[in-house]
């Protein structure tokens, strides 16, 4: 019986997939460079599979000709505000690029969604008018503000 997961998702880099997998399993636990193939002695691995915090994944060195997109993202959900500016700050550092709502892309290319378990809690509270006003101030931010959330929701 095979030890390989049957779904691992497939993100295409020009040639940084290796050093791109390298820093994401850097971000958070449970999470491990599993193997890299490499046709050849010279140039970076064809083929690295990884996983993300148990999530498998594998960065495939294809070339040029296809660039990620936000119509794709890796979500991340955070326990609290410390774990959102880590993750926020480390993504967005050498060259990342924020984004409206909790989104942003990496020095990579590679869109991000860094959310805080707060967030859904607020904006699907049976109080519609606080989630409303949650949602309301979320639209507002880059990265999410835990507090600024609260606020919002408390009416603050």
């Amino acid at each position: 019986m095979s030890s390989q997961p049957k779904v691992r998702t497939c993100l295409w880099f020009d040639k940084e997939g290796k050093e791109a997998a390298e820093f994401y399993v850097s971000l958070l636990p449970d999470s491990h460079i599993e193997t890299a193939f490499a046709p050849g002695q010279d140039g970076p691995p064809l083929i690295v599979e990884f996983t993300l915090a148990g999530a498998p994944y594998m960065a495939l060195n294809g070339g040029p000709m296809f660039k990620h997109t936000p119509a794709a993202s890796i979500s991340v959900l955070t326990k609290d505000q410390e774990e959102t500016d880590r993750l926020w700050n480390a993504l967005v550092a050498d060259g990342g690029e924020e984004s409206m709502c909790a989104w942003l892309i990496d020095r990579f290319g590679v869109s991000w969604q860094i959310i805080p378990e707060r967030l859904p809690q607020l904006l699907q509270a049976d109080d519609k008018e606080a989630a409303g006003r949650a949602h309301a101030a979320m639209m507002k931010m880059r990265k999410i503000n835990i507090a600024a959330l609260e606020a919002a929701f408390n009416n603050q």
